[in-house]
């Protein structure tokens, strides 16, 4: 669903690039509540993460094809402001390296892929899980649902985007219809994505998520014919959980170089949803050549190497590397920033 330059006019697209400004500065406040040491790192491995599976285009219909958007992953993974900031870097990474999604465009990018499909993830995810068990599987399904329901929500941000602003004259109800229609079916492949995910996650680190802390019931014993808490088991010795940590950190990171730098090659080469229904529509009449055509990446490619194997698995390789240098970045300074603020302690924000 990345907008290319010219789908949308100026004032429309400057709109949302101060819509899109404007999350990202509430966004860089609410990370410094949500990220700690523990799970700073792993935001920067989201982002990396999400990148490499939006490589990885799957198949929805005869001639069409989807992707992962990422925000309901980010969100239940490392909280709503920062997963807006994660698919924000990822987006930003695609659009000035690999000339994918207009910079013109790149605050409707955000707001539709960023913002949109985490909010409205993020409020699934917690409305169910105030009703299912309290277990991790209920994260799982509530997973799931939030991803399932973010990707039509996107596709609805748009058809109104495109409303206000669209370049060419078409049919807005068809639009519509063809866009929820595509895209309630690439939101399968989200939901799937993003329960296999977080259910990983969860079976090894349950703690780093941030969607299921809280949820775990605390045992209780009879005592003198009342029911107490069993005390809290004492938590791992600091150098054992580090390991944990780092041992999740390099497994993320590898599996993240392999979906982009091995398996993306054998991803779907149909359109996706938006370039399929631009192009059916006739939306994509005044496309516009992007600034970063040049790049070496364009194309997600590497200039001047001729085996499109290796081309495009250097590329790959290349944008998991960028993404998560960028993002991991972005979320040191935050949580330093939080560390530094008045009142703020290492200890305290543990």
């Amino acid at each position: 669903m990345h907008v290319p330059d010219g789908f949308i006019n100026p004032p429309t697209s400057a709109a949302t690039g101060v819509v899109a400004a404007g999350a990202l500065a509430v966004s860089l406040r609410g990370a410094r509540r949500e990220l700690d040491e523990r799970t700073a790192p792993l935001a920067g491995l989201v982002a990396a993460f999400i990148f490499a599976v939006q490589m990885l285009n799957f198949p929805v219909a005869a001639g069409t094809s989807g992707h992962l958007l990422g925000g309901a992953l980010a969100a239940i993974l490392v909280g709503p402001f920062t997963g807006v900031l994660c698919v924000s870097v990822v987006l930003l990474m695609q659009g000035v390296l690999f000339a994918d999604g207009g910079l013109t465009a790149l605050g409707v990018n955000i707001t539709d892929m960023a913002i949109v499909t985490t909010v409205v993830a993020y409020a699934v995810f917690r409305g169910l899980v105030k009703v299912l068990p309290r277990r991790r599987r209920s994260v799982t399904v509530a997973s799931f649902a939030a991803a399932l329901v973010s990707v039509p929500a996107a596709a609805v941000a748009f058809t109104l985007v495109y409303a206000l602003g669209g370049t060419t004259d078409v049919a807005i109800g068809k639009v519509a219809t063809a866009m929820i229609g595509v895209h309630v079916l690439i939101g399968v492949g989200e939901a799937v994505i993003t329960a296999l995910t977080v259910g990983a996650v969860i079976a090894v680190r349950p703690d780093l998520v941030h969607g299921a802390r809280g949820l775990e019931q605390r045992l209780k014993l009879r005592v003198g014919g009342e029911l107490v808490d069993v005390p809290a088991a004492a938590p791992a010795p600091a150098p054992a959980a580090a390991r944990s940590h780092r041992k999740l950190w390099i497994t993320g990171l590898v599996a993240s170089l392999v979906l982009a730098g091995f398996v993306s090659f054998y991803a779907s080469a149909s359109p996706d949803g938006l370039e399929k229904v631009a192009h059916d529509q006739g939306m994509d009449k005044k496309e516009q050549r992007h600034a970063s055509a040049g790049s070496p990446l364009a194309g997600y490619g590497v200039e001047d190497v001729s085996d499109a194997r290796l081309s495009g698995g250097l590329a790959g390789v290349i944008g998991v590397g960028a993404t998560v240098v960028a993002g991991s970045t972005v979320f040191y300074v935050v949580r330093r920033r939080r560390t530094a603020a008045p009142g703020s302690s290492t200890a305290g924000a543990a």
